[in-house]
């Protein structure tokens, strides 16, 4: 199968350089960001790249050995001229939806896109109907979805190991539409079904009055019965951890993934000190704690996105984590501010006010490049 020609829109850190950054080994398994897998992948040819800004072009065109012929800064030149099968969409938020139609309607075939996919609902919904119109696959690049260990839950929770899922806790420190994307799409991804209504709190009433993005806390109600708990305001010790509780068992880490605990219930005859001899003896389930069944293929997350894209424009499944997906992400996180908004209310799923915004805080100061911002 010939290789598919792949190019990047906004070759900042994300789309080209963040990997290099990383100097040991963690959360992230390598190539991470979108040029890095593309170059390794061997599905795909990175041929191409767009950005206005000329040092990140000189970057870019230098990192991965590209001719400066083929690096531009009008991304729909590119578009026009280098016959691209797949293209990914790095830039600040503010753009991102607007772009990700223009890809689409100039026939591409695949989109890899940053989250958030948009700042507004209608955008968002806009986006992914010209997507749909031009038969244009998405995957959208909330990694976990793809990383080896949170699968292995999700697999875990499918084959009924946890019994029926009733619990999903996540505690970190992070806005909710930039990072907070990140862990909102995870609950979904291991709840397996929508979300029916929130109740939030962001972490001030001025906060909540804005259309910015803040950190905030929330309770969501899935379909099926699974209930989601989001702290993102403030977390101290709780450095992105998930709790995950089933009637059978129970998995949790404190380090986003590296490492997890597995505790299973077990039919047990428990001997145990007792100061009455009557009452030394515990029958009945036990909590145990098992080695986590680590998977057989640790593969690096930005090559299993690569992978799965590939598939989908050549007719398989729709993308682990679709448009869909990262707009119902969205959905959630602006739903969570209207329930402050309101009073603490209940919000009902899907939004009827399809122009409601949550500005991401990656579009403060983008007039300059992250990575340049970074260097100063």
């Amino acid at each position: 199968m010939a290789q598919l020609r792949a190019g990047v829109i906004g070759l900042g850190r994300i789309g080209s350089t963040f990997d290099d950054e990383i100097i040991r080994g963690g959360t992230f398994f390598l190539p991470y960001c979108h040029a890095p897998a593309y170059h390794e992948s061997p599905l795909v040819e990175l041929v191409a790249g767009a950005d206005p800004n000329d040092q990140q072009r000189a970057w870019f065109a230098d990192r991965w050995g590209l001719d400066q012929a083929h690096v531009y800064t009008d991304y729909q030149e590119m578009l026009r001229r280098e016959e691209l099968d797949l293209v990914s969409v790095c830039t600040s938020a503010r753009p991102r939806a607007a772009i990700i139609e223009q890809v689409s309607r100039a026939g591409v075939r695949g989109i890899w896109a940053e989250k958030p996919i948009a700042m507004g609902l209608a955008e968002a919904d806009a986006a992914l109907r010209v997507c749909r119109q031009h038969g244009t696959a998405m995957a959208v690049n909330c990694h976990r979805r793809w990383n080896a260990l949170f699968r292995e839950i999700k697999r875990m929770i499918d084959a009924g190991d946890f019994g029926e899922l009733l619990q999903i806790t996540v505690h970190g420190t992070f806005g909710l539409s930039s990072n907070g994307s990140h862990m909102l799409d995870t609950m979904n991804f291991l709840a397996g079904s929508p979300v029916q209504w929130v109740f939030g709190e962001m972490e001030s009433d001025a906060a909540a009055a804005k259309d910015e993005e803040s950190q905030g806390n929330g309770y969501l109600a899935y379909a099926n019965g699974v209930r989601g708990f989001m702290r993102s305001m403030r977390s101290g010790a709780a450095f992105t951890s998930f709790d995950i509780i089933g009637e059978q068992a129970r998995a949790m880490t404190g380090d986003d993934g590296m490492t997890w605990r597995l505790i299973r219930r077990v039919k047990g005859d428990l001997e145990r000190p007792s100061m009455r001899p009557l009452s030394n003896r515990f029958t009945g389930d036990l909590p145990v704690e098992f080695p986590f069944p680590l998977p057989r293929r640790l593969q690096a997350s930005g090559l299993a996105i690569v992978e799965d894209l590939v598939s989908a424009v050549n007719g398989g499944p729709t993308p682990q984590c679709s448009g869909e997906d990262a707009r119902d992400a969205l959905e959630v996180a602006i739903a969570m501010r209207e329930s402050h908004r309101r009073g603490g209310e209940r919000v009902t799923l899907p939004l009827a006010n399809r122009d409601l915004w949550l500005v991401s805080s990656d579009t403060y100061q983008d007039a300059v490049p992250a990575r340049l911002r970074k260097k100063k």
